[in-house]
């Protein structure tokens, strides 16, 4: 006996061969609006602060003029780690190597070109950051607990430490860096370098606002810039 075998109507063959292609059709489209929506979310909402040593964008964000009236707020990370580096340490293994010493110390000479004559200065008290501090200014710097307290830090505390007319420098932690590029809409920004920096000023209605980074290789160029 012959086994009998179903085969679909081709009218029925043909309506699968069709969905099947719709379906495909949709996948890609699909791909293709999310790519589009990544797309847009990345050149709006950056990964990162933008760069301030890129073409104008130190003249753009206003921070000459800002600086020279006093009115901008600099968090600066601390040098090379030791306990994290194979390079000498510059003393106790919780402090930073003597490779980022020097580093801080370039960073500190281009600050001084911008001029710090008031300027105030504060330190997380952790050995790396006093250490980063005296080397970035050549002398022991004031420490602040709550320079150290990441979790608990944010702008409106930061602020509420910066005198009327004049800048202020604030030597600290990536933890603390991250924490305020969250809080100003960069969830996913890169973890901050060694002695690099954040800018922060007021904004047209008086708010905070995080105007970019400075890696520290940029130092130099940026305070040569400032002389021009």
């Amino acid at each position: 006996m012959r086994e009998h075998v179903n085969v679909p109507p081709v009218h029925r063959a043909g309506n699968l061969f069709k969905n099947a292609k719709k379906y495909r059709v949709l996948l890609t489209a699909g791909a293709i609006v999310v790519s589009l929506l990544l797309l847009t979310g990345y050149t709006y909402w950056p990964r990162s602060p933008i760069a301030l040593a890129s073409g104008e964008n130190m003249n753009r964000a206003g921070l000459y003029d800002s600086w020279k009236k006093g009115e901008v707020v600099v968090l600066v990370r601390h040098g090379e780690r030791c306990d994290r580096s194979d390079n000498e340490c510059l003393g106790p293994e919780d402090g930073i190597t003597r490779n980022g010493s020097q580093v801080s110390a370039e960073v500190g000479r281009s600050l001084s070109q911008l001029g710090l004559a008031q300027t105030d200065i504060l330190a997380s008290p952790s050995t790396r950051t006093a250490q980063t501090a005296a080397a970035l200014f050549g002398h022991a710097i004031a420490a602040e607990d709550w320079l150290f307290d990441c979790e608990k830090i944010d702008l409106a505390q930061i602020m509420a430490h910066k005198s009327s007319n004049r800048n202020l420098v604030l030597v600290t932690h990536s933890g603390c860096i991250g924490k305020l590029e969250r809080q100003q809409g960069y969830p996913h920004a890169d973890t901050s370098e060694y002695d690099s920096a954040v800018f922060i000023s007021m904004d047209k209605h008086s708010k905070p606002v995080i105007r970019g980074l400075l890696n520290p290789q940029d130092w130099k160029h940026l305070a040569m810039k400032a002389g021009d």
